[in-house]
């Protein structure tokens, strides 16, 4: 009786388990072809020279905010389409509704987005940017803005399939998009395939060009997929729901204010790296680009949490709530853990992948690199509890509380340490990874206690 009682107990887990590595595995992989793609890009405008590359990494960096802060507005559309099929009444209708005002809150959200990319030359000049190099910057941005309405069309739509537990359809469209945006991006910049040599302005239509694909290839499946036409979610698509878009709004809001704070922390990070040396900036970016790669493991994990604990929510279950968001909490950390693992005992090899350790130029930013990857190994770990906890919060539609503890720990505990302890303690970059982990470490254990707490057996969910 005992061993039928623990097979009993263990046998949801194991549910969970298999249910959340089939939703979470495709959306790693779109995650990891996206990083592909700008991988891409950055390979393809560096044949122009370092100062196009330059150029065009001050342009992806403020086009990565604004393009952040609109995921996370449609983000919205997951847990509020999970919790309507959790529910199972008039499903097609809920879902019809949030993901049709997902796409009207996409197109609001890339008008200022493309304002603020549009305004980014004056603002670069007025700051003492050199003018050479702002030009450039804004013949890229030219390019680039006018993909960012299409690029969060595709987002709503992939988010959409997601709570569906359909992800593969956007994993697929996204592998598409990283040969095409090879492609194109190479023929636009030194004219190719009869089109003509534009240089930044052509990498930059390259990705207008690329979301627009990646657009209309994700409104196809949806119209014309059996199971998933019949939500007609593209029908009468100029009507609005001013309801439905209000609520989209005070729940993707936060997501998206959240996500910039993180953003910035990064941002604000390289700069104080920066004041440091050239050999600390080219290490810490070797250092968290290896972060970065592996992040996007708890990433899908984590949209996955979101997606099983709004069904959960949805169908009245608190047991199942806990139980999606602890199954991903393992999952994702246990994975960190492991690369945290391979980052101690091979830092070596993995900053090979990025600079030629043998070149004498590289012989001060190597050391530094593999230093930093020691505290990247624990950083990461902090990573990626915090992303899963604020997608299973997000499951349960809790999204402002959340982007405060985010506020507060990176920016009243991450940031101010990792400054005190790079400059006015002396420690230099170390001190900068140091505070970054601090203030991850402090948000992963607020949000992790907050989920806790929220589906606990005496907690209110709603």
């Amino acid at each position: 009786m005992e061993a039928q009682a623990i097979a009993y107990e263990r046998g949801p887990w194991r549910e969970e388990v298999a249910a959340t590595l089939r939703l979470a595995l495709p959306l790693i992989l779109t995650n990891l072809a996206h990083i592909a793609i700008v991988t891409t890009d950055i390979v393809m405008i560096g044949t122009l020279g370092p100062h196009a590359l330059a150029a065009a990494a001050l342009a992806a960096a403020l086009e990565f905010t604004v393009w952040m802060f609109g995921v996370g507005v449609v983000t919205a559309v997951a847990p509020m389409v999970a919790q309507a099929r959790g529910r199972g009444r008039d499903v097609v209708r809920e879902t019809r509704r949030t993901v049709q005002q997902g796409l009207w809150a996409a197109t609001l959200v890339s008008i200022p987005a493309m304002a603020v990319l549009a305004a980014a030359g004056p603002g670069l000049r007025a700051m003492g940017q050199d003018p050479a190099l702002v030009a450039d910057t804004e013949s890229y941005i030219w390019g680039l803005l006018w993909s960012i309405a299409p690029g969060l069309w595709f987002v709503t739509l992939r988010t959409f399939l997601a709570a569906l537990e359909r992800p593969r359809p956007a994993a697929v469209v996204t592998v598409v998009a990283i040969f095409f945006n090879a492609a194109a991006a190479w023929s636009l910049i030194h004219g190719a395939l009869g089109l003509p040599a534009l240089g930044l302005f052509g990498a930059g239509v390259a990705a207008t060009a690329s979301s627009l694909l990646m657009g209309g290839c994700m409104a196809a499946v949806v119209a014309l997929d059996g199971s998933i036409a019949r939500y007609r979610v593209l029908a009468r698509l100029w009507r609005p729901d001013w309801q439905r878009l209000r609520e989209l709004m005070v729940i993707g809001l936060p997501i998206g204010a959240m996500m910039v704070a993180e953003c910035a922390l990064f941002s604000g990070a390289t700069l104080l790296m920066g004041l440091i040396g050239t050999d600390a900036v080219a290490a810490h970016q070797i250092a968290l680009q290896c972060a970065g790669v592996t992040f996007m493991v708890p990433l899908g994990v984590g949209q996955a949490a979101t997606v099983r604990v709004g069904l959960a929510i949805g169908r009245g279950d608190r047991a199942g709530a806990a139980r999606a968001g602890w199954t991903a909490f393992m999952l994702g950390v246990g994975f960190m853990a492991a690369m945290g693992l391979v980052f101690l005992t091979a830092p070596g090899p993995l900053v090979g992948l990025f600079i030629d350790r043998s070149l004498p130029e590289a012989a001060a930013t190597v050391p530094l690199a593999i230093g930093f990857l020691f505290f990247a190994a624990v950083f990461q770990v902090f990573d990626g509890a915090q992303v899963i906890g604020a997608g299973a919060l997000r499951g349960l539609k809790d999204t402002g509380v959340p982007m405060l503890i985010a506020t507060v720990g990176y920016w009243a505990v991450g940031f101010p340490l990792a400054a005190g302890l790079a400059f006015a303690a002396g420690w230099g970059g170390p001190g900068i990874w140091i505070g970054l982990t601090a203030g991850l470490a402090v948000v992963a254990l607020l949000l992790v206690t907050r989920f806790a707490a929220r589906t606990w057996v005496g907690a209110t969910l709603r």
